[in-house]
């Protein structure tokens, strides 16, 4: 399934991502990619406290992953220094089914994603307004994607 819709402010992005976190399921795996600069980082953040967590996550470029507790246990990955490197930092042990992971720049570690996931692409339209379009992959995914045709109708 499908889907894009323009945001185009911060308050509108934290809506997202709550109306996101409030539809999740243990061991949803949550894809990012953007240019740089496209918000992905903030998203992440907005959705780590609709998730309960209470530090500031910031991005994990040089630990590559950084996990964190909120209302479960949270994994946030940067994967742009891995592009080329084909490394696997034990990712099975992030996609476990039971723990969140949230993964900026997948396409670098696409041979160890799972099969089932949320992605989310975030282009810039402006300086305030991002497109957002998301492709779900598997059943679980499919009750966030209505509550967002819900909550934010396609243009």
């Amino acid at each position: 399934m499908e889907y894009t819709i323009q945001i185009n402010d911060l308050g509108e992005t934290e809506k997202l991502a709550r109306i996101i976190a409030d539809n999740m399921e243990s061991g949803s795996v949550i894809l990012l990619s953007g240019d740089l600069g496209a918000g992905k980082t903030t998203f992440t953040q907005f959705l780590g406290r609709s998730l309960g967590v209470k530090r500031r996550m910031s991005s994990p470029t040089f630990n590559i992953i950084k996990t964190y507790r909120g209302n479960q246990t949270i994994h946030h990955m940067d994967c742009y220094r891995l592009e080329d490197s084909g490394e696997d930092l034990g990712f099975d042990e992030y996609f476990n089914g039971e723990d969140i992971s949230i993964v900026e720049w997948p396409q670098f570690i696409e041979d160890f994603l799972p099969d089932e996931r949320l992605s989310i692409h975030i282009t810039v339209a402006d300086e305030e307004t991002r497109v957002f379009s998301f492709n779900s992959s598997g059943t679980e995914y499919t009750k966030i994607m209505e509550a967002l045709a819900y909550d934010f109708p396609s243009n």
